[in-house]
Order: structure tokens, then C-alpha cells, then sequence
């Protein structure tokens, strides 16, 4: 993880692709003008952090510094304070509070990807795990499926 300049690793862009089709996202709250993923997304300077984000289907891909906690957090709570989904990928830290705090106990679906990504700004794949949490009360059986194309899936309740 701490190979990198950036804690910026920019979604692959085929992935992104095949949640979309499933999730059909709304809202990208923590992206730059060049590598938003939603026609709707906030920027660093816009703060996503302290938006709402109400009748959105949204996907987050955080930096991955020390803000990662309050991203996840924030996922957490706009899933219950607006009854909506969020997909997220984040690195596999299960050792973390906020793994603990909040993914564990709150969301529906975690899916471990078997193998490193290779994001789309960088040569190398990633030196760390990655996986996707999902923040819903809906989660049919061809989002699982999908998940299952990915890795190893555990749906928490």
C-alpha cells in the first residue's frame, strides 16, 4: 500500500463497467473531472464527504489514505439515513476499526476479489487486497452472482 505516490487508485474501468450494469450508479461522490465514472460526481474541491446523497445509486472508490475511515463511515450512514445502495471498493483491511465499526456489522455484502486489480493509472497491479462492499437492502440473486465472478462473496445479513 505504501508503494504508491497517490492515494488515489482510479477504478478499472471494465469493472466499474460490470457493476453498472447491474447497480446502475447515480452518483460518483469522490472522483476527479478526469476519471468520474457517473455523469454525476463530486470532486476533492466539491467535498462528497459532506453532501448529501439521497435517491442515488452510488459508487465510491476513496482515496485510500487516512480519510478512507470517514468514507466508509459516510457509506454507512447515507445507506440508512436515505435506504439507497452504495457499492464500494476499498482495500481488504480486516484488521481496521472501521472493517469492524461499520462493514462487518452494517453492510449486506462483502466480496473479496481473488487476485490484484490493476487500476486504470497504474502499470503494475496492486500491492494490496482489494474488496467490494455493498451498503443496500437490496441485493438479488444477479448482483451475488456477479459478485461470485470476482471473488469470494459473504452476504452479512
Amino acid at each position: 500500500m505504501f508503494s504508491s505516490k497517490s492515494d488515489e487508485w482510479e477504478t478499472p474501468q471494465d469493472l466499474f463497467d460490470e457493476l453498472n450494469k447491474e447497480f446502475n450508479f447515480t452518483l460518483d461522490p469522490c472522483a476527479t473531472n478526469e476519471n468520474h465514472k457517473c455523469l454525476k460526481y463530486y470532486t476533492k474541491e466539491d467535498d462528497g464527504l459532506s453532501k448529501d446523497w439521497f435517491e442515488e445509486t452510488v459508487f465510491v472508490n476513496p482515496p485510500y489514505g487516512r480519510v478512507l475511515k470517514d468514507w466508509v463511515k459516510k457509506c454507512y450512514e447515507e445507506s440508512k439515513k436515505f435506504n439507497i445502495t452504495i457499492v464500494m471498493l476499498i482495500p481488504a483491511r480486516t484488521d481496521t476499526k472501521y472493517q469492524h465499526e461499520y462493514i462487518f456489522k452494517y453492510a449486506k455484502a462483502i466480496c473479496f476479489i481473488k487476485g490484484r486489480l490493476k487500476f486504470s493509472n497504474q502499470n503494475n497491479s496492486a500491492p494490496f487486497p482489494n474488496q467490494i462492499v455493498i451498503f443496500s437492502n437490496d441485493l438479488n440473486y444477479n448482483k451475488i452472482k456477479l459478485l461470485n465472478k470476482y471473488g469470494f462473496v459473504i452476504l452479512l445479513k
